[in-house]
């Protein structure tokens, strides 16, 4: 979880938007700089329009990089989403990245890569699949939704399923599989938990990972204006190291926490 990009702020052009829900869709943009600089866990943030509206970056995962593209997971929840999922083939875009730090894909404590997510939390991990495969792990995806249509599998191998609704996979959260399968994962080998998705959900398998005492890793969300500590608008409360809490900026100490200092 260490933070070791070099912050690029440069064009980029956007290549290919490709649908893969009624409102996800994944976006290709060419920007050699920031695709060589890539970590799993690090993150973008793109100015969608050159006007003022909406007057913000807007930041996202990196949900893939391979030669001198990046692609990003994205969900249409409000006008600069929209406006992104919008863009034609062509279009140039001012990015900032790659922002934040990375997961422990270099540790040596374990064998096995639990990868889970729910929702959009799904966005980091086709890279993090990749650079985990490089070093020889076994990676198992486990994926929650409210509903089917809210697994996002793209391209991501052994995907175990739950939904809230029961209408694909296992008829439970996401954790509820975890703790299902967790028995033969860890007798498969010794396990490491990297977790993305909704705070809740990272509280709770976080707070399941101390119990199963197995390491874990949270990519956590929150509002990322400028991405580098500047604006204030991603603090969050974390456990500190002496004892109680204290407010750190996820841009700058996360997005990636050790699953241990989640409250």
């Amino acid at each position: 979880m260490q933070r070791e990009s070099t912050i690029t702020d440069t064009r980029a052009t956007l290549t290919d938007t490709r649908r893969i829900s009624r409102d996800v869709s994944i976006i290709t943009l060419r920007c050699p700089e920031v695709a060589e600089a890539a970590e799993p866990g690090n993150f973008v943030n793109v100015r969608v329009s050159d006007t003022t509206q909406p007057l913000l970056r807007r930041p996202f995962s990196i949900h893939d990089a391979e030669g001198d593209e990046i692609r990003l997971m994205v969900k249409e929840i409000g006008k600069g989403t929209e406006i992104f999922c919008g863009c034609r083939p062509g279009t140039e875009l001012s990015i900032l990245g790659p922002l934040g730090n990375r997961f422990s894909v270099e540790a040596d404590d374990y064998d096995t890569a639990l990868l889970v997510s729910g929702g959009i939390g799904t966005a980091p991990m086709k890279l993090l699949e990749r650079r985990l495969r490089a070093k020889g792990k076994t990676i198992v995806n486990l994926i929650g939704g409210r509903t089917k249509t809210d697994l996002l599998q793209d391209g991501l191998s052994d995907c175990r399923l739950a939904t809230d609704d029961g209408s694909e996979g296992l008829h439970a959260t996401v954790l509820a599989l975890l703790a299902q399968e967790l028995p033969a994962l860890c007798a498969a080998g010794r396990p490491r938990v990297f977790a993305c998705g909704p705070t809740p959900m990272l509280k709770a398998v976080a707070a399941f990972s101390r119990e199963q005492k197995i390491p874990s890793e949270v990519s956590l969300e929150s509002v990322m204006g400028c991405g580098f500590g500047i604006c204030y608008g991603c603090s969050v409360e974390v456990a500190a190291p002496e004892g109680g809490t204290k407010t750190v900026l996820l841009c700058r100490e996360g997005p990636v926490i050790d699953g241990g200092r989640m409250v």
